[in-house]
């Protein structure tokens, strides 16, 4: 185990991502011989085994560092997250944010990868957060590019529009206190 199994998980996790996105055909002829249900299933087992890559990966590599982050964007990275949150709870509620935003989700994974990059300059952080930020650009545009014309969805109003930046406060407080569980890495203390 190691960096190996950090980059097969992060490679895992794209292709099995870009499988639907690209190949549409062989996804439809696959969920016609296996079924939704099973093609569901089995998409989902090879997402959790990408994710278990990439935290054993992630938890048995040493980090060695290539650059040093600035202690100054430490600040910046919180509040980055925070804004990924936002996004990524955006992609499943009705708000107004996706009239802004084509692909909430996608750009809350980039701006999440960003930010741990700006305060993680260490080789496992640019395998894992620069892999997951090129995937979310490629399958943004790769998205895009099937969807074609941007048809942006009708306004649902300021208080709707609110309960993500709401859940995103709240996840982005439970994900703070959890970090060191997580990733091992405390986020509002360190010593």
């Amino acid at each position: 185990m190691g960096m190996g199994t950090l980059v097969v998980g992060v490679l895992l996790w794209s292709v099995i991502h870009f499988f639907p996105a690209l190949a549409v055909g062989s996804r439809q002829a696959l969920i016609a011989r296996l079924g939704n249900g099973p093609y569901r299933g089995l998409f989902a087992l090879s997402i959790v085994v990408s994710l278990v890559c990439i935290v054993l990966g992630w938890r048995s590599t040493t980090p060695v560092d290539v650059y040093a982050p600035s202690p100054a964007l430490r600040p910046v990275t919180l509040v980055l997250v925070y804004f990924a949150l936002v996004l990524f709870v955006s992609a499943r509620l009705p708000t107004d944010i996706k009239r802004v935003i084509r692909h909430p989700q996608l750009t809350g994974v980039l701006t999440w990868a960003i930010a741990h990059l700006l305060s993680n300059g260490d080789s496992r952080s640019l395998v894992l957060f620069g892999g997951l930020g090129l995937w979310a650009i490629v399958e943004i545009i790769v998205i895009s590019g099937r969807e074609g014309a941007w048809r942006k969805p009708e306004p649902v109003g300021a208080m709707r529009s609110a309960l993500p930046v709401l859940i995103g406060a709240i996840a982005w407080v439970v994900l703070a206190f959890a970090h060191p569980w997580i990733a091992g890495v405390p986020v509002l203390v360190r010593n």
